[in-house]
């Protein structure tokens, strides 16, 4: 959708909370594009539930922020995990230098 190439990309409209918004995505990003706009569409009528009088621009925020804050916490999980691999790995190193080559 960003940094698009000037004719390299091609219009997609997706539908969220009964409104269309046409955009530009590059090749191969027409499925992701759609697949986001669904989500965002659901989370949004999710948070808004029985509540039709809210605004959509309070609505589209808070949904956003409620994103954002997962994003963050899968980023900071991750990065436990890369953490978690290190020390796997130079354990197994050591565990390699401690039993010698392998005959």
């Amino acid at each position: 959708m960003s940094g698009n190439e000037p004719g390299k990309s091609e219009p997609v409209t997706v539908r969220i909370l009964d409104r269309e918004y046409t955009v530009g995505v590059s090749d191969g990003e027409r499925a992701s594009l759609t697949s986001a706009a669904r989500l965002l569409d659901q989370r949004m009528r999710e948070l808004r539930g029985s509540n039709k009088l809210v605004a959509p621009d309070r609505l589209a925020v808070l949904t956003a922020l409620n994103l954002a804050h997962e994003l963050q916490q899968l980023r900071e999980e991750r990065g436990g995990n890369d953490a978690v691999f290190r020390l796997l790995d130079a354990a197994n190193a050591r565990l390699d230098g401690l039993l010698g080559p392998a005959a």
